[in-house]
């Protein structure tokens, strides 16, 4: 059985960084890409960022380029996503979500795994 499991949400001042990780189980991850996406209140699900099996590709949403970092450590079967100059806009539910392929999708869809999800909030 498939388990993804994020930590590290929180609450920061506008402007901060947080760093959320996702620890998957059950697959064998060094194949398959990786995502973030996040959900605000009363707003549907959205896409962040996304990285490739082996790590070589990543792509982000226009809202987190430049500012998000997406990376993994397949020997941790683990994947980060680094958050620098943080917005009030940022806050939401951030979900970590796993495809059974390697490469990289932007769609919920697309994604055939997904975590509980970590509580970020950005405070003004």
């Amino acid at each position: 059985q498939v388990h993804l499991g994020e930590s590290g949400g929180g609450l920061v001042q506008a402007g901060g960084s947080l760093r959320v990780s996702c620890v998957a189980s059950g697959l064998p991850f060094s194949g398959n890409a990786m995502g973030w996406f996040r959900q605000a209140p009363g707003k549907e699900r959205e896409f962040v960022a996304a990285i490739s099996s082996t790590g070589g590709s990543t792509y982000y949403a226009g809202s987190a380029k430049g500012r998000f970092t997406i990376s993994r450590d397949n020997a941790k079967n683990t994947v980060f996503l680094q958050m620098n100059s943080l917005q009030p806009e940022d806050t939401g539910v951030y979900y970590c979500a796993g495809r059974k392929y390697g490469g990289i999708q932007f769609k919920v869809e697309d994604y055939d795994y997904w975590g509980q999800g970590t509580q970020v909030t950005v405070s003004s």
